[in-house]
């Protein structure tokens, strides 16, 4: 009797054992299950969109057999982009103004870029009426594509592209409030229209790099401009900007490694405000030493350097970078924008946004709303902050000082207009390709102070001064704004 209660308990155990298994398996297969049950909503939601408009996904080789692609169009109504189609059912698609637009609005041949790229989508599908959907089947013609109308103004984008003229360089202009981006002009540039046939002189001209989009993918030096940052990293770590005093006598030398003031200017004594207005150098190398990596590159960090930024198009991160020891020398170029720090014209122009709108960036967009062929609106873009950058004080803070700038700074030749501006001029050095040293010619700010309406980042390559070059580029796309009937 009891060797048959053993063989029932051992029988019993195994039984346990089994189902024990059993159990595991089910569990672990329900954990497959919800998995890919998560990851099929997060790429509907999140991916779905980058691999449809992907060159390399063939699903758009059937768009193109039964959509005629949607046309591209300013927020003033401008046709940035077009597909014509002879009697022959060949299709070439055009851009009527050729340059101006060849960066952000890209090129639909040798693959995709700009908002040909990031649009795509939305430009090979239609929601042309159902009854005409129908009738086009049946006749073997293609659906009109829907329209994508972009944020970008016209007039701002003309005149922006105008006043950069044959330098090199990029200029964003950006709505603070909503995110909207207004213009942005690239130089050097190509035309989209030939893109197929200069394509192999496009992909080899090292040289000029055509292809490549300053405005969100150049790595520049920030020269003074990035003085706004020290700025945040003094206020963060006094409190205050009240009680600074610094006398400038013309160069700062510390560890052997000196700077001096810009065509050594001696500036005196200075309060912060005037240091700021002034642009001088050896206080904020001062600032620089005494704030120390720690502070500088918590400040640098939270204005999105070494960062993702929220920006379609394709773009490079800002690079700030102090090492583990930085040594004094690395402190104090680093303090006027120089050293390892490199920063695009797009992300600077949303942290100006951000100064301009309280302290919050708005994220900014290039889409205002995708529009059937006859004009019904499909979808619209909502603006919407992505992160508040500082607070408002500080927003305050530094919207004060860069007033003082152009009110009796290196930025006066915005002064004297009907509207108020406010910006930071920065003069950033490099060595060229012989060897001498040239300097980039910057310019940050915005306009209207106590209710903004354009923030502006501007860089000229190898221009000189920001107050020679970037501020009367800005001082053009102002007064077009303010002055030109828009």
């Amino acid at each position: 009797m009891r060797k048959l209660k053993s063989k029932d308990k051992k029988r019993k155990k195994r039984k346990r054992a089994t189902n024990k298994e059993y159990t595991i398996v089910s569990y672990f297969f329900v954990l497959i299950f919800l998995s890919l049950a998560g990851y099929m909503v997060y790429f509907n939601v999140a991916e779905k969109d980058d691999v449809i408009n992907s060159p390399y996904n063939t699903r758009q080789n059937q768009f193109q057999e039964r959509i005629l692609r949607g046309s591209i169009l300013s927020a003033d109504g401008q046709v940035l982009a077009r597909t014509e189609s002879d009697g022959e059912g060949n299709e070439t698609r055009v851009y009527p103004f050729a340059n101006m637009y060849a960066h952000v609005v890209g090129y639909d041949a040798k693959g995709k870029s700009g908002m040909e790229s990031v649009a795509n989508f939305s430009l090979m599908t239609s929601h042309n009426d159902y009854v005409d959907q129908v009738k086009n089947e049946i006749l073997e013609k293609k659906n009109p594509g829907d329209n994508v109308v972009l944020t970008l103004n016209h007039t701002l984008q003309q005149v922006a592209y105008n006043a950069l003229g044959s330098y090199r360089g990029a200029v964003v202009v950006m709505d603070p409030q909503t995110g909207a981006v207004l213009a942005e002009v690239s130089k050097p540039d190509f035309n989209p229209n030939t893109v197929d046939s200069d394509w192999d002189n496009l992909v080899n001209d090292a040289a000029n790099s055509s292809l490549l989009n300053r405005a969100t993918q150049g790595a520049y030096p920030p020269g003074s401009i990035f003085k706004v940052v020290d700025t945040l990293a003094y206020l963060r770590t006094h409190g205050t900007i009240d009680g600074f005093q610094y006398t400038c006598n013309g160069k700062i030398t510390v560890d052997g490694h000196t700077i001096p003031c810009f065509a050594g200017e001696v500036h005196g004594t200075e309060d912060f405000t005037t240091a700021f207005a002034e642009s001088c150098n050896t206080a904020f190398t001062q600032i620089g030493l005494d704030l120390g990596k720690d502070a500088l590159t918590s400040a640098a960090e939270s204005l999105l350097f070494n960062s993702k930024l929220p920006i379609s198009l394709d773009y490079n991160k800002s690079k700030f970078d102090l090492g583990e020891n930085p040594g004094n020398p690395l402190l104090m170029q680093t303090a006027i924008g120089q050293g390892n720090t490199l920063v695009s014209p797009m992300h600077m122009a949303m942290i100006t946004s951000a100064i301009a709108n309280k302290g919050k960036l708005m994220e900014p967009y290039y889409m205002e709303h995708v529009e059937t062929v006859g004009g019904k609106t499909v979808e619209t873009t909502k603006p919407k902050v992505y992160k508040e950058l500082m607070t408002e004080q500080e927003a305050e803070v530094l919207k004060n000082l860069m007033t003082e700038v152009v009110n009796r700074g290196t930025g006066t030749k915005l002064s004297g207009e009907s509207y108020t501006a406010a910006g930071k001029t920065g003069s950033a050095e490099y060595y060229g390709a012989d060897g001498s040293v040239k300097t980039h010619s910057w310019f940050i700010g915005f306009s209207n102070v106590e209710d903004p309406d354009l923030a502006i980042a501007v860089i000229a390559e190898g221009a000189g001064t920001g107050s020679k070059v970037a501020v009367p580029i800005a001082h053009q796309i102002f007064n077009a704004y303010y002055y030109g009937g828009m």
